[in-house]
């Protein structure tokens, strides 16, 4: 901070003479630290070099007074503003820093975080699995409460890294409930985190389904153990059935409160997963990843403090420290007991919500968008699309809908993050669960070579062409080739899982109701 003290700023709310310019007010970033500002009393110019056309953000500033300088930064700009707010991506050696450096009024966004304090309840939630639902739930029982949560309000954006969580968490809001991610790289879930000030931290799971190779598992385990070392005077909830979580806690020497949630069902399954002491330990998996446990070096499944018992596809008997409690919810699956029970726990140790708010926010939830989501139902079958992207995400979604369907096709339209490893894994999970998979991406039809023969592999009438964008695996023309096969299979269900998925679901919403039409009409 070159020109400001902390003084001056704090009192800058007061001073209505005090104009702060933010520039790359259509960035994420800038967008952000220009609506924090405003939210806490000061004044706002904002500049970019983008033309309103292509300020695709302009719609999260609606309801602010900001005077916009838009495609360049006219010199009444930088004349007008008393501290110039640049974002973190503007390069050191451009004309425009260099401008703004030879000012002496540069405030970096880092500045803005530690000057502004979130003062409210900020909880972080991280994970593999789950994260996104466990958020979004959580924040569903702050609001039926009459808690007014922050929102970073950019459509079709999951805002999990950078800068992102803690700006939201410093907007207007009684409580904030962010989704904190990893890129992978030590150090950047830390990044996060000790920028978001929590008051408590979430661990919904840890699996290896990010990763190319296994071998990185237990350090990537440590990545997300970032969250415990920034709370060890805090609180965190955690999944008590993951073994990889309850050993962090070791592995860490965490501090802190602990308070722990887990279920008690018949496993699906007995498999493995490596433990820290370097032994690979049983595990009676419940759902991927999580169960019962014990390994040689001691480590074993504690009872949970909340715990789920008599579970049905969308019920569950809570058992809590206070009492006990029949919980209906409006989303199905034991992922999402799961999901439930962790936002339970925060909603009631941290937020202090009654119990009669949280049984009818569960019970009027309806999921996120994109997570186990029904399209339509003709010819005695549903149509359903799902985020999943890696092999334990693949393999619930699933289980869950063999528990409910008799006969399902599944098609993949994923290219996996660990490539040819998880492509392979995916395949083979849907092998296991499915009755009939229609590789429609070109990664998962090359991971379906070796079991081609297979009868309940059904492959398009062309090869798809390659095709990779990150978890985007699949053009629009190949989702709708995979779901046409699928459509060809005797089954109750057909579930499209991936991005490619969720981003052409109106695609193949458009392709279902021409189907539907033409069968009233034929």
């Amino acid at each position: 901070m070159d020109k400001t003290s902390e003084e001056p700023f704090r009192n800058s709310s007061k001073n209505q003479d005090t104009v702060f310019g933010v520039i790359g007010v259509c960035g994420i970033v800038g967008n952000l630290a220009a609506r924090v500002l405003m939210d806490h009393g000061c004044l706002v110019m904002g500049s970019d070099l983008l033309s309103p056309e292509e300020c695709h953000y302009l719609y999260t500033l609606e309801d602010y007074d900001i005077p916009l300088h838009l495609s360049g930064h006219p010199e009444e700009f930088f004349i007008g503003s008393d501290y110039l707010v640049p974002p973190p991506s503007l390069p050191l050696d451009s004309d425009t820093f260099q401008k703004l450096k030879s000012s002496g009024k540069i405030i970096e966004i880092d500045d803005l975080i530690k000057l502004i304090k979130p003062e409210k309840p900020v909880i972080c939630v991280t994970g593999t699995n789950g994260k996104t639902t466990t958020t979004h739930l959580l924040k569903h029982l702050a609001q039926v409460a009459g808690l007014k949560t922050t929102e970073h309000g950019f459509k079709s954006l999951q805002g999990n890294i950078d800068y992102i969580p803690p700006l939201q968490a410093r907007l207007k809001g009684d409580v904030a409930v962010v989704e904190t991610g990893t890129e992978g790289a030590p150090g950047d879930l830390k990044f996060t985190i000790e920028k978001c000030k929590p008051s408590c931290g979430v661990i919904t799971n840890i699996n290896p389904d990010h990763l190319n190779r296994e071998a990185d598992f237990l350090k990537y385990a440590r990545i997300k153990g970032e969250l415990l070392e920034e709370l060890q005077n805090g609180m965190v909830v955690i999944n008590c059935d993951d073994p990889t979580i309850w050993g962090l806690l070791r592995q860490v020497d965490f501090q802190g409160k602990v308070i722990t949630f887990g279920v008690e069902d018949h496993p699906a399954r007995i498999s493995t997963k490596k433990c820290w002491c370097g032994e690979e330990l049983l595990l009676g998996e419940t759902i991927s990843g999580v169960g019962y446990y014990r390994c040689v070096c001691g480590l074993e499944r504690p009872q949970p403090d909340y715990r789920a018992t008599n579970i049905t596809p969308d019920s569950f008997l809570l058992h809590t420290p206070y009492g006990t409690h029949s919980i209906k919810m409006g989303i199905m699956g034991l992922h999402n007991v799961y999901n439930a029970l962790g936002s339970i726990v925060v909603a009631l140790e941290i937020l202090k919500i009654p119990m009669e708010d949280i049984k009818k926010g569960l019970k009027t939830f309806k999921g996120v968008p994109g997570r186990l989501e029904y399209v339509k139902s003709f010819q005695n079958r549903d149509f359903i699309v799902d985020y999943a992207h890696n092999p334990s995400g693949v393999e619930t979604v699933l289980h869950e809908l063999k528990k409910i369907y008799p006969q399902v096709a599944v098609v993949i339209t994923i290219s996996s993050e660990s490539q040819e490893s998880g492509d392979m894994e995916i395949l083979e999970k849907a092998l296991d669960l499915a009755d009939f998979i229609i590789p429609a991406s070109f990664f998962s039809r090359k991971a379906a070579e070796k079991y081609i023969s297979q009868k309940k592999i059904i492959t398009t009438d062309a090869e798809p062409v390659e095709f990779r964008e990150g978890t985007l695996g699949a053009t629009s023309d190949q989702v709708l080739e995979g779901l046409k096969k699928a459509t060809e299979c005797n089954v109750d269900a057909i579930v499209c899982i991936g991005e490619a998925a969720i981003k052409y679901k109106d695609d193949i919403d458009i392709y279902l109701s021409r189907r539907y039409k033409n069968c009233i009409e034929n």
